[in-house]
């Protein structure tokens, strides 16, 4: 299982980096992302149910409810993308990315970020921002697609799809690890 998952993360990201620099490739990337996320989503999905039955049906509920919420907050205009709310949560979504990076980087050089990947009150603070942050990511998502509203290019159909697909993996990974979090303790 392991390296159909690991094979499934690092395709899946080679395939995002690629359509974000190419997006005319988005037809052709954004199934294979979807192929390739499934391995990974489905081997990690897999190895938390064994240790916490019950998790993964968990997790995928509170995503879809997460999705559908914010979609009819956004479509009856209760939430608003203005340029102050999309640099907030671009920001966000940085320095997330950027805390990652550093702790990849570190795990490889036998060190970790502390706190936040502990199932303490500080680590599930942490996943809990992270997982505000990710649905955040989905009205900006919203938003892309009804800016798009056919007046775009076919190929940005795909790369909008794209898009919401990698958040959607986002926050249902996020949550994954909240949970799992809140089981451990």
């Amino acid at each position: 299982m392991v390296p159909w998952m690991m094979g499934g993360v690092i395709g899946a990201v080679v395939v995002v980096m690629i359509t974000a620099f190419v997006p005319k490739l988005s037809p052709v990337c954004g199934p294979i992302y979807s192929i390739l996320e499934g391995f990974a989503l489905g081997g990690i999905s897999a190895f938390l149910e064994q240790r916490y039955p019950g998790l993964v049906i968990q997790a995928v509920a509170l995503t879809f409810a997460t999705l559908f919420s914010l979609l009819a907050l956004y479509k009856l205009r209760l939430i608003r993308v203005t340029q102050q709310f999309r640099s907030g949560v671009f920001a966000a979504t940085g320095g997330i990315a950027l805390v990652y990076l550093v702790g990849l980087v570190g795990h490889f050089f036998g060190w970790q970020i502390p706190y936040i990947h502990e199932s303490g009150l500080i680590g599930i603070g942490f996943s809990v921002f992270v997982v505000v942050i990710a649905a955040l990511n989905l009205v900006l998502d919203f938003d892309f697609i009804e800016r798009g509203d056919g007046r775009a290019a076919k190929y940005m159909e795909w790369y909008a799809a794209l898009g919401l697909i990698v958040t959607l993996a986002w926050l249902y990974l996020e949550i994954l690890r909240l949970l799992s979090k809140l089981r451990s303790r």
